[in-house]
């Protein structure tokens, strides 16, 4: 039996020499070598005894050997569960606990916060840093370059994604190899990626976007990545020359645009710009294109589904919209309450069905039930309208989630916690539209006593990843409510759709 995902992606590269990961900071690696690495690190998770379908909980920064990591676990069978590089140690705790994982791999740095936390699900700790150094790659190196692939169906798990929701609980998205096959199989095609593409890749590989798209599209392909730690203007403007393709979220095209270096002459051998993650602004794809003479793409996608539409690669590229259902996915719009589709125009509930969308949420058969139609229709949340041409516009979401960055935030975690600081009665958390991040986070405070608002801050900081802390904190009279008593959070949306604007 084979293993679906594994032989896609992986194995037709066992004896290829041609350049994978090109790190400017760090060493190369050809397909061949990638792999050899990759499968030194299966038989260092099988030595600490991971089985099929054991979870491994990566918390680490990105590197070649972290990229090794998740084909490793594809290789030996388990399940990769990446998680944030920015969560604090009491956020992974609730990850760690819901989905006992064999083994949680972290920077050297966190082990001694982690430890205690992975030794309560009985838990094995490795450490793997972001020079590639660490307890895991020490073990690895010890070990044969070969590994005997663990045979793995199209319907077994591959992944766990935690992604926010509207219980307030993280929800673990089951990922099979087949859900992501299929998409990267869709989006070579459709986005047309070959062997002779070098996709510049500055994302993260916590999330889907950065590791399910941006790399799984390059192994298919067979192209190669030039491999950036993270987004850095400097490295970003160095690179484009050598690079042919990049997906980015809608803060690099903000920050290449800033810098003047960035030019026509700068991108001229490049095919392809995507963005995703977070709406791309109107604006920025006139400045962009009036730049460079490239028009960037648009896609939509979740964690859920990962690619679900986009704008055509051959034809035109729409701002305001994310394109077109993609090929194998089924997108109908219907009525929030009825589930009824609504008329070409009107604006309704974004439905999605394919072989991309995922088997559901880990351990939470309730609310797999509650999102996922026995018919195969994911209601996805975000609230859409399909103009008279087929081009999909996003219009907002059904739900509370705000998306600054391309991160999901769910603002009831940053309201509990700013509920219980000294003078303050009451909040609220919403999103405001922001020119680099899609959306920033704002924090309405409604004050019992005197606030100290610095205070606040530090406190926040303290028990939240950067990424949901807010940016902005407002002290209001009151906060708007309907004849039930619930928060309006429109109304204060509405308010504040200019809170991140100058002047």
């Amino acid at each position: 039996m084979p293993n679906a995902l594994y032989d896609a992606l992986f194995k037709p590269h066992q004896n290829n020499s041609a350049a994978f990961l090109r790190t400017p900071d760090q060493a190369d690696y050809s397909y061949q070598q990638f792999l050899a690495l990759a499968a030194q690190i299966a038989n260092t998770l099988v030595a600490a005894g991971t089985q099929p379908g054991d979870r491994v909980a990566v918390q680490v920064h990105k590197s070649a050997q972290a990229l090794a990591l998740y084909a490793a676990c594809v290789q030996c069978g388990a399940v990769y569960l990446p998680l944030n590089t920015a969560y604090t140690a009491t956020e992974v705790e609730y990850f760690v606990n819901d989905a006992e994982p064999g083994v949680v791999v972290c920077n050297g740095d966190a082990h001694d916060a982690l430890a205690p936390i992975a030794q309560r699900v009985g838990a094995k700790v490795l450490t793997l840093n972001a020079d590639g150094s660490g307890t895991l790659s020490d073990a690895a190196a010890t070990t044969l370059t070969t590994f005997a692939t663990v045979d793995r169906t199209a319907d077994d798990l591959a992944a766990i994604l935690y992604t926010s929701g509207t219980t307030g609980r993280s929800k673990g998205a089951m990922m099979s190899h087949k859900n992501l096959l299929s998409n990267a199989q869709t989006l070579v095609d459709y986005w047309q990626f070959s062997e002779s593409d070098v996709l510049l890749h500055a994302l993260p590989i916590y999330h889907t976007h950065g590791l399910f798209v941006a790399s799984n599209v390059t192994l298919l392909a067979g192209a190669s990545m030039i491999y950036l730690p993270a987004f850095n203007v400097d490295q970003m403007i160095e690179q484009l020359p050598a690079s042919t393709s990049m997906m980015g979220v809608p803060t690099f095209y903000t920050r290449l645009l800033d810098d003047a270096r960035f030019d026509r002459q700068r991108s001229a051998h490049m095919r392809l710009f995507i963005s995703g993650s977070a709406p791309l602004l109107a604006e920025t794809h006139e400045a962009f294109e009036a730049r460079t003479g490239h028009r960037i793409l648009e896609r939509y996608g979740m964690t859920e589904t990962n690619m679900n539409t986009s704008n055509p690669y051959d034809g035109e590229r729409r701002a305001g919209t994310v394109g077109f259902p993609l090929p194998g996915v089924s997108l109908k719009i219907t009525d929030p309450e009825t589930g009824a589709p609504v008329a070409r125009g009107e604006v309704g509930m974004l439905e999605v069905s394919g072989p991309n969308v995922f088997r559901g949420y880990w351990r939470m058969p309730e609310k797999t039930a509650e999102d996922l139609r026995e018919n195969g229709y994911l209601i996805t949340g975000d609230l859409g309208r399909m103009d008279e041409d087929g081009y999909v516009h996003i219009v907002g979401r059904n739900k509370d989630l705000v998306i600054s960055g391309g991160f999901n935030i769910y603002p009831k975690e940053i309201e509990l916690v700013l509920d219980e600081q000294p003078g303050v009665l009451e909040s609220a958390v919403i999103g405001a539209p922001h020119p680099d991040f899609g959306e920033g986070v704002v924090a309405l405070l409604v004050a019992s006593d005197a606030i100290d608002l610095e205070q606040i801050k530090a406190t926040v900081a303290g028990c939240l990843a950067k990424f949901k802390q807010p940016k902005l904190y407002f002290v209001i009279d009151e906060l708007p409510r309907n004849t039930m008593g619930k928060v309006q959070k429109n109304k204060l949306r509405d308010a504040h759709a200019n809170a991140f604007k100058p002047g």
